[in-house]
C-alpha cells in the first residue's frame, strides 16, 4: 500500500469527517454540541492594507494588531470562547485577597478531574513552568522529556537545567502515521540515566499532546513504562497537561482496552501515573487567562506555596482574579465533557480532511488543537535558513488576512552554548483552531487560501532576520524579504 493510500485510510478512519463528505462516507453529519448566542463582528483589510500591515509588523504575525486579521488561527492559548456558565460564574467572583471561595472551587475541580491532592494558582502556564523549574532544578542538572516546547524550555534553562529530547523518532517525521507519536522513547531515557546518572535528573518533563510535533499524544502504555522507568531510578515525573483532554481523546480511539472509558476517566487515569502537573488553563480550560501547577508531595507543596507569593500572589489566587479562578473550574467541568472533545478535534480534523485531499503537505496524523503545514515539503526551494515557516505565514496572512504561526528555525531559537541557529527537523507553520469561536465555513475559507498560496509556491522567495531578541525570538523578531 501506498503512504499517499495509507493516509486516505487513516483520515477515514479518523473521525468526524467534513459534513459534505458525510454521505459519501455513509455516515451520519455531526454539528457542534453549542449554540451561538452572541457574536462578534469580522472585517477584511484589502491586500494593500494587508501588505502594509505585514511590513509594519516585520513580517511576524505576532506583531499584527487583532483589528488587521480576519481569521485568527495564532493560537489557541486564552483564544476560546467561554460558555454562559462561565460567565455567569465570573459575576460569583469573590475578590478576597486570602481564601476566596473561588480558589475553593478550582481546587475541586482539579482534585476530582485530575487527581492530585494540592493545587496553586498561576496568572498563566508560564508561572507555573517558573515555579516548577525554580523549585526542581539545581544549575547542571538534566531535564529529559518529549520534545522541547518553547517557553517550559527556557525557564528550565533559565533555571540552570539543560533540557534532552527523548522522544521517539516518529516525532520528528511530519509523514509517519504512527498513532501515538508523542511517546517517550525509553531505551534512549534508560541510556541517559546510566550514562548521566539518576542524580543528574532533575525530573522527567511530559507532555500530553506534543504541540512542536504536531499536538502529537501519548499512549496509556507508555506512561504506565515511563513511570515504572522513572521509580527504578528515583526520578520525579512531571506533566505538561495543558492539552491533556485531547490526548485522552486520542487514547480512547486509538489504544485498545479504552474506547468505552470516558475522558475524564482516562484523564484520571494518566495523571495518576505522574507526581504532578502544571496547566496553562487557556487552553483545555476554555478560559481567556489563568494557569495552575498541582502536586502530591507535600513538600515540594510547601516549596511551590512559598514561592507563589513571591512571584504571583498569595496562594489562594496566585495572581488571578476569583472570578477567573471560577471561570476555569467551570471551564474543566465543561471541556472534559466527550462531546466537547470530539467536537472539537472534529473540526480540526475537518480543515486536515480539506488539505489532505488537495495533496498539501501536513503533519500526519492530524493532532488534536491546529493543522501544521510542512513548510519544508511546501517550499523545497528555500533553505532552512531562509525561515520557510515564517515565510508561509507571512504569505497566508497576505493572501486572505488570516494569521498563522511559525513553528521552526525561528521557534528553535539558539544553541546556548554555541550560538548557532538551533536546527530542528520539523519546519512547521500552524493554524491552530480556537475552541467553540470558528464555524466550518471559517475552515473552508482556511483551506482555500493555504491552497492558493500552495498553487503560487513556485514564485515564493524567504525571509532574513534582521532583529533577534535575546529570549523566545519568535515572538518578536522582525524579518524582511529578499
Amino acid at each position: 500500500m501506498s503512504s499517499r493510500e495509507e493516509r486516505s485510510e487513516e483520515a477515514a478512519r479518523q473521525g468526524p469527517v467534513p459534513r459534505t463528505m458525510g454521505q459519501q462516507f455513509g455516515r451520519r453529519s455531526w454539528a457542534e454540541p453549542w449554540r451561538i448566542k452572541m457574536v462578534e463582528p469580522l472585517r477584511v483589510i484589502d491586500r494593500e492594507a494587508r501588505e502594509r500591515a505585514l511590513r509594519e509588523a516585520g513580517y511576524n504575525t505576532f506583531l499584527l494588531r487583532s483589528d488587521d486579521v480576519y481569521i485568527d488561527l495564532l493560537t489557541d492559548s486564552g483564544t476560546s470562547a467561554m460558555s454562559d456558565r462561565q460567565w455567569a460564574g465570573m459575576m460569583l467572583g469573590d475578590e478576597a485577597y486570602a481564601g476566596s471561595r473561588n480558589f475553593y472551587s478550582l481546587e475541586e475541580a482539579v482534585r476530582k478531574h485530575y487527581g492530585y491532592r494540592h493545587v496553586v494558582p498561576t496568572h498563566q502556564g508560564r508561572g507555573a513552568e517558573h515555579l516548577i523549574s525554580t523549585a526542581c532544578i539545581q544549575p547542571g542538572q538534566l531535564v529529559p522529556g518529549n520534545m522541547y516546547f518553547t517557553t517550559t524550555r527556557l525557564h528550565q534553562e533559565l533555571a540552570g537545567g539543560r533540557f534532552v529530547d527523548v522522544v521517539i523518532d516518529e516525532a520528528h517525521d511530519p509523514e509517519s502515521l504512527h498513532p501515538f507519536k508523542g511517546d517517550v522513547d525509553l531505551e534512549k531515557l534508560e541510556s541517559l540515566i546510566l550514562r548521566e546518572g539518576a542524580d543528574r535528573i532533575a525530573y522527567f518533563s511530559l507532555a500530553g499532546t506534543v504541540n512542536m510535533s504536531g499536538g502529537q499524544p501519548v499512549s496509556m502504555a507508555n506512561v504506565k513504562a515511563l513511570r515504572a522507568l522513572c521509580d527504578r531510578h528515583g526520578i520525579r515525573l512531571l506533566l505538561d497537561a495543558t492539552r491533556m483532554f485531547e490526548n485522552a481523546f486520542f487514547i480512547q480511539e486509538r489504544e485498545e482496552g479504552y474506547a468505552n472509558r470516558s475522558i475524564a476517566e482516562i484523564l484520571r487515569e494518566f495523571c495518576g501515573y505522574t507526581d504532578g502537573a502544571w496547566m496553562s488553563a487557556k487552553k483545555d480550560n476554555l478560559v481567556n487567562i489563568g494557569g495552575w501547577l498541582a502536586v502530591d508531595d507535600d513538600s515540594l507543596f510547601e516549596d511551590l506555596r512559598n514561592r507563589v507569593v513571591i512571584y504571583e500572589g498569595l496562594h489562594t489566587y496566585g495572581g488571578l482574579a476569583g472570578r477567573d479562578m471560577e471561570a476555569i473550574a467551570v471551564g474543566i467541568e465543561e471541556g472534559i465533557q466527550d462531546d466537547q472533545i470530539r467536537a472539537r478535534i472534529g473540526q480540526v480534523r475537518y480543515l486536515g480532511d480539506l488539505l489532505t485531499r488537495w495533496e498539501i503537505p501536513i503533519v500526519q496524523p492530524v493532532g488534536g488543537h491546529a493543522i501544521f503545514l510542512d513548510a519544508r515539503r511546501f517550499y523545497p526551494h528555500l533553505d532552512q535558513t531562509l525561515f520557510p515557516s515564517q515565510t508561509l505565514a507571512a504569505e497566508i496572512y497576505l493572501d486572505s488576512g488570516i494569521r498563522s504561526m511559525e513553528r521552526g528555525i525561528v521557534s528553535a531559537g539558539r544553541d546556548p552554548e554555541t550560538g548557532d541557529h538551533r536546527r530542528p527537523r520539523l519546519e512547521l507553520t500552524r493554524l491552530t483552531i480556537p475552541r467553540r469561536v470558528y464555524t466550518q465555513a471559517h475552515m473552508d475559507v482556511v483551506a482555500e487560501s493555504v491552497k492558493a498560496v500552495y498553487d503560487a509556491r513556485a514564485s515564493t522567495r524567504g525571509l532574513r532576520m534582521v532583529y533577534e531578541p535575546k529570549y523566545l525570538r519568535f515572538f518578536q523578531a522582525l524579518f524582511e524579504p529578499l
